[in-house]
């Protein structure tokens, strides 16, 4: 994409100053100590944390495109304290006590960013006003009930979950509808795009060579092959999330689900007055395909959901304005918010996500061949990569810590079917969920049998 407008990929990326010139593309023979595939948040955090421990570790990153033009650059923007397949762990006894050292390492992740965004001078509007969930129908009141109910049995309080009653929703967010909601402080609202570009050029500050629109098309012990040259190194980490089909022989390990967001024109004061999120609360409800949203730093609302699978793993990264799409993700922020009904729509895109077979991320290096991966966070990725990368670094630098004991250390992604299959399971799957949705939402019940289809399938 050597001429392509990379500002043209989300809200975030058209508001920065950079003018996002690509780096130099890779040439060559180059030699490195570590190679990292992927200049996203887990490939920046990874050579962060690990130029850190180890300063004198020749490290290089291959890009395909630039920094921060995946997931990344085009995300949610909620560092949030979620992890996806977390459930499956707190749920059974014998496993219990390190799922729950997993999930406070993640709620963690999310203080981590912005100390690290302070220290290091990284301008990415970071508030941390929590996130607030709210149910619309009776279904989601008494689920969301349940899932706190549940999270106190396994060890999270009120300081962790808190159940709110719709008046104690209101003082944080406005939603039309509301019921009853849960409110958790462990996340943040940032400006993605802002931290991966200032994650980028902190590292190239420590001597990371980044290598610019490279695609690579092999990873192999002790080899990284890219379009233009390679990089022979000990170490070689993928680290390409949704993009990990385009790697020989992952074609089946991560599955790219899409979402497409919305950005509204900044809102004036009397809107927000009937809004709320005052101190940049994300916000969503409990419909089951995810809807998410937050208050950005200029005043917008930035809002999105899931849009589904492409047969074969193929991949969106452009998408024109009048996709329909985007208007059923209009609708959706609409009935959430009613006062924005007639508000300008300024900006549009979408892009995808690593989905694992098994639905929970993954963090590992292999001694023996050296090379790593971490990933498939399933679209909660801002925070989980922060601590994939920081355990990744840990060991890389062989570095024995509280982080490599935790239960995604090498645990294993499995494997996609082929397609037909493929593209069968995904799609009946979110058809499922879509369902149950809509059943709840016409009719005020959950159809339980689609319900516990789909919900044991994606690990809730």
């Amino acid at each position: 994409m050597a001429d392509f407008d990379y500002g043209s990929l989300s809200l975030w990326l058209a508001s920065l100053d950079d003018p996002l010139a690509p780096r130099a593309p890779l040439q060559g023979v180059e030699e490195a100590d570590v190679a990292i595939v992927g200049a996203g948040f887990s490939g920046l955090w990874t050579a962060y944390y690990l130029s850190g421990l180890r300063p004198d570790l020749h490290i290089a990153i291959v890009e395909a495109e630039i920094a921060g033009f995946g997931a990344s650059g085009r995300n949610g923007g909620w560092a949030t304290g979620g992890l996806s397949g977390i459930e499956g762990l707190l749920a059974r006894p014998d496993r219990r006590e390190r799922g729950l050292a997993l999930q406070r390492a993640v709620f963690d992740a999310v203080d981590e960013i912005g100390r690290v965004s302070r220290a290091e001078g990284i301008d990415c509007d970071y508030a941390k006003g929590g996130s607030i969930h709210v149910a619309r129908t009776q279904a989601q009141l008494e689920a969301s009930r349940g899932h706190l109910a549940q999270a106190a049995e396994w060890g999270l309080g009120p300081s962790d979950y808190e159940w709110l009653e719709p008046e104690a929703c209101a003082r944080h967010a406005r939603i039309a509808g509301t019921l009853g909601g849960a409110f958790t402080p462990h996340c943040a609202a940032l400006d993605p795009a802002r931290l991966a570009r200032g994650l980028a050029a902190c590292v190239e500050a420590r001597g990371v060579r980044i290598f610019e629109q490279s695609p690579v098309g092999s990873i192999a012990p002790g080899e990284v092959v890219a379009r233009g040259g390679r990089v022979r190194a000990r170490i070689a980490i993928r680290a390409t999330e949704a993009y990990t089909g385009s790697i020989a022989g992952h074609a089946r390990s991560l599955v790219p689900l899409h979402s497409m967001m919305i950005a509204t024109e900044p809102l004036p004061d009397e809107v927000w007055k009937q809004i709320g999120l005052d101190e940049r609360q994300t916000f969503g409800d409990d419909r089951r395909v995810v809807i998410y949203g937050q208050r950005t730093a200029d005043g917008r609302i930035a809002f999105g959901g899931r849009a589904g699978y492409r047969f074969g793993s193929g991949i969106e990264d452009s998408f024109r304005a009048d996709d329909p799409r985007f208007e059923q993700i209009r609708r959706a922020l609409v009935g959430l918010f009613p006062a924005l009904a007639d508000v300008a729509i300024t900006h549009r895109w979408g892009g995808p996500l690593g989905v694992p077979r098994g639905w929970c991320p993954s963090v590992g290096l292999d001694s023996k061949t050296g090379l790593g991966w971490l990933g498939g966070y399933v679209g909660q990725g801002v925070a989980a990569s922060n601590l994939a990368g920081r355990t990744l670094a840990d060991l890389v630098a062989g570095e024995q810590t509280d982080r490599t004991r935790l239960p995604w250390v090498d645990a294993p992604l499995g494997t996609w079917e082929p397609e037909p299959m493929r593209w069968l399971a995904v799609r009946s799957l979110m058809a499922l969920g879509e369902s149950a949705d809509r059943a709840e939402a016409e009719h005020g019940r959950t159809p339980r049998l689609r319900a516990a289809i789909f919900d044991r399938l994606v690990g809730r």
